[in-house]
């Protein structure tokens, strides 16, 4: 009997979930998907440049795990750069650290910097701006 699978923890869900190549019509578009978890591990290992040990603890996975991630998502990145594809970032096997609810102690996080504000009730995250970067804040 194989083991039981575990979540992925990733920061957030990201800000932004697709990219596509300028002056290529939709339709013209051939998809490369990326999931929640790719997108963290490359977020981790590329963008802040922690190694794979401490990255796979963040995402409390084992190190080979994190690995085999972190390979699918350069693969599917580069392809998408390389033959003209979109990025789609959806889905996966994650839970968002720290979730447990949307009450009052919310909080809107910077994808870019990090930086965390107080939610403000009734104004969606996606609609502040971060105080340090002026990057839209994504929830969490």
């Amino acid at each position: 009997m194989p083991r039981p699978r575990l979540s992925r923890r990733v920061r957030a869900a990201p800000g932004i979930d697709y990219f596509k190549p300028a002056g290529i019509r939709m339709a013209d578009l051939e998809e490369s998907t990326l999931t929640i978890d790719e997108f963290e591990a490359l977020r981790l290992k590329d963008l802040e440049g922690l190694g794979q040990e401490e990255s796979a603890k963040k995402m409390n996975i084992s190190q080979p795990t994190f690995h085999r991630l972190v390979m699918h998502a350069r693969k599917k990145t580069a392809d998408a750069i390389v033959n003209g594809k979109a990025i789609k970032i959806e889905g996966g096997d994650f839970k968002i650290a720290g979730s447990r609810g949307r009450g009052p102690g919310s909080t809107c996080t910077c994808p870019r910097c990090g930086n965390t504000t107080p939610k403000q009730r009734g104004i969606p995250c996606a609609s502040m701006k971060c105080p340090k970067c002026n990057t839209n804040m994504i929830r969490g």
